[in-house]
Order: C-alpha cells, then sequence, then structure tokens
C-alpha cells in the first residue's frame, strides 16, 4: 500500500477507509459536540484507537505498531476527520508528529522504551516545536535550552499551541544545545510528563477544534537523561525538517474529510431545505455553489493522494529539501485555500441554520483558518514553492 493508483484508491486501500469511517462515524462523531461546547477530552478513545490497530500506523509491529505506510496513515486521518475533526488533530499530532519522529529518528533504547505505549493509547503523545517568540522562525528564532550536566541535559524555556500539550505522557520536544550555530544548534528531545521541571502553564481556549487539548508547556531547569536524546546533538534541524513535510502530507487529508463532511451536508440540506414551495437545490444558485464545492474537493483529493505517496518515499533525514518540500507545501497550501472556499460555500447554502454556533456547519467553519496556519503559514508555503522554482 505504498501508492495510490493516478485516479482511485485500490480495493485494499478503500477497504480501509471504509473500515476507519464505520468506527469514526460509530464511536467518535458522537463526541464531537461535548467536545466543541465543553473543551472536553474523551480519555479512553485512544486506548480503544490502540486496541483496534489505529495508533502507530507507521510503527514497526516489533514496537507495538500496525507496520503500514503513510498512505495507510493519511487514509485514516480522512476518515477521522470526516466525523471528528478535532479528534483527528490530535490523532495525527500523537501519532505522526510524535510516535512516527520517534520511530524514524530515535535510537533502538528510546523505541524500545516509549513506542509500545504510544502505539497502544496509554501514553499520549505530543511535539513540542513552537514558541511564544518563534512562529514561521521556529528554529532560528528559538529560545528553549538544553544545556548537558553530567547524565542530564537541563531545558529552560516554554512552547506555545502545542496540541495535546495538557493531556501527553511523552513529547518530543526541540532545544538549543549550540547558541552560536543558529539553525544548525538544536537538538531533539523525549520528556515525560512527569520529569521535574515540566509543566503544562496554561490551556488554550480555541475558536475551532475545540476538544483537541491545546497548551502552553513550561520547561524550569528539566532535567532530561542523556539518553532521550533523538538523533545527534545539534542535528534536530533534521528531525524538524523531515517531519514537518511528512506532517505537511498528512494535514491534507484531514481538511480532505472535512470537505467531504460539508459537502455532503451541503446536499442533504439542498434537497430536503424548502422555499418557494420546492427545494432549494433546485435553484441554479444552489446548484452553482455545490457544483464548485464538488470539483474543489475533487481536485483536492487528487493532489492530497498524489503527494501522501511521494512523501512515503521519503527517507529519515531527508525531508526539508527537494522536491517533496516543494510538494508538500504546495499540497497543504492548496488545501487549505481550497477548504477556505468549500466551507464559505457550504454556511451560505446553510443560511443562518449555518451560523448558528450549536450547529455542526458551524463547527465545521470555525476550523477554516488554523490549518492555514500551523505547519507552516500559507505565506511560508508560498515561499518554499516560489524558492524551489526560482533555484
Amino acid at each position: 500500500m505504498s501508492s495510490i493508483n493516478a485516479f482511485s484508491l485500490t480495493d485494499e486501500q478503500q477497504s480501509l477507509l471504509d473500515h476507519v469511517d464505520r468506527f469514526a462515524r460509530e464511536k467518535i462523531y458522537p463526541l464531537a459536540q461535548k467536545m466543541d461546547d465543553e473543551e472536553w477530552w474523551p480519555e479512553d478513545i485512544f486506548k480503544e484507537m490502540g486496541e483496534l490497530g489505529l495508533l502507530g500506523v507507521t510503527v514497526d509491529p516489533q514496537y507495538g505498531g500496525a507496520g503500514m505506510d503513510l498512505v495507510s496513515a493519511g487514509l485514516i486521518e480522512q476518515a477521522f476527520s470526516r466525523w471528528n475533526h478535532a479528534l483527528a488533530l490530535s490523532w495525527v499530532a500523537h501519532d505522526n508528529l510524535c510516535a512516527n519522529n520517534i520511530y524514524r529518528n530515535g535510537s533502538e533504547f528510546i523505541r524500545k522504551k516509549y513506542l509500545p505505549k504510544l502505539c497502544s493509547g496509554e501514553h499520549i503523545g505530543a511535539l513540542g516545536l513552537t514558541e511564544p517568540g518563534a512562529g514561521s522562525d521556529a528554529l532560528g528564532s528559538m529560545r528553549t535550552t538544553a544545556k548537558r550536566e553530567g547524565d542530564y541535559y537541563v531545558l529552560n524555556g516554554s512552547k506555545i499551541f502545542i496540541t495535546n500539550g495538557p493531556i501527553a505522557d511523552v513529547l518530543l520536544v526541540y532545544a538549543k544545545t549550540d547558541l552560536n550555530a543558529g539553525s544548525k544548534g538544536i537538538s531533539a528531545f523525549v520528556v515525560e510528563k512527569d520529569f521535574p521541571g515540566f509543566s503544562v502553564a496554561q490551556k488554550l481556549i480555541k475558536m475551532g477544534f475545540r476538544g483537541s487539548q491545546t497548551a502552553e508547556l513550561v520547561f524550569d531547569n528539566c532535567r532530561v537523561p542523556v539518553e532521550n536524546i533523538v538523533g545527534k546533538e545539534n542535528e534536530g534541524h533534521k528531525v524538524v525538517m523531515s517531519g514537518l513535510d511528512l506532517e505537511r502530507a498528512m494535514i491534507s487529508p484531514l481538511l480532505l474529510g472535512i470537505c467531504e463532511r460539508a459537502l455532503d451536508l451541503s446536499v442533504e440540506y439542498a434537497n430536503t431545505r424548502q422555499q418557494f414551495g420546492q427545494p432549494i437545490g433546485n435553484f441554479q444558485m444552489i446548484q452553482s455553489k455545490l457544483a464548485e464545492m464538488y470539483v474543489g474537493l475533487e481536485t483536492m483529493r487528487t493532489f492530497t493522494y498524489q503527494v501522501l505517496s511521494e512523501a512515503a518515499q521519503v527517507e529519515a533525514g531527508e525531508g526539508g529539501r527537494g522536491k517533496i518540500h516543494m510538494q508538500t507545501a504546495a499540497s497543504v497550501m492548496y488545501a487549505g485555500n481550497t477548504s477556505n472556499r468549500i466551507l464559505d460555500e457550504m454556511v451560505q447554502i446553510h443560511g443562518g441554520y449555518g451560523y448558528i454556533w450549536e450547529s455542526e456547519v458551524n463547527r465545521l467553519f470555525r476550523a477554516t483558518k488554523l490549518l492555514e496556519i500551523g505547519a507552516g503559514t500559507t505565506e511560508v508555503r508560498k515561499l518554499i514553492i516560489s524558492q524551489a522554482l526560482l533555484k
């Protein structure tokens, strides 16, 4: 399952998508409203996913994973996001940003120690990169430091907007180990929530993706064992860039799933909502909107699958440059821009009902902006693409 046909999924891939779709519709869709209303987190859902082999998707079975590829992970993400995009975001932060990064870049000691519980859902994972003063320039402006003291690194600093931050047991954290080396003086570490000096400063309340827990994290002389370094000292930038390309490839299917749901809701409403004695779907203005939504969705699907297939071939440490760096930036940029148009039309079709906070339509619409910001802003994506073209 390492690639996708140019025009369709294989039977095996379609079967996986359908299987996860059924699970998501039955198990995680009923959680979505409460998550959105209360910024609530369902504590046992990851364990249930782990029992079904839906965690550690890209991790080798010897560490408790499912041994599938990035394409399979993307299809799972797509199905999850159709029914509960907030939970889908937490899933990708756990499974791709944390567990997959540890698997691809961690030592054998780290793999054996942390991956089994991440794959079973007993532990929840997170990634700590963004800082209060460092967004798009996450590496160059990083202020969190890690100083070697005997058998430990001592971390000091803070991270912001961290998905799964309030609930994570294990975090992959980046810190400066060489203050004079710019973006290349960074190292990656596995931090446990119980390490002395680590704390959650505040849980953040969001406009969209509510229920996917987000926090500011603080490291105050946090002592991390030397063996918990991921990769080599001062080479954490390689882990960041490789992981970022895979993250971007995995965000597009999240948006794809949201837009699939948006179109389904819009078609259903157009067939049932009566005005002037007939369904509004009979009106050419509504038909035009549905047609535009469909074309945007299908082109997003094709590009998403293409880039997922290409990203699945990237070896550890090989991301962050070349064609795949441009392609993943382009994929998520297109998905973000297109989803904005699709979700806007969805609300317009639903009229006043789409503007009511409690509606599913409104919940989907409030997701529009995050993924033009997360994993690199749209503006940064344009820079990556244009710089690659102009070389």
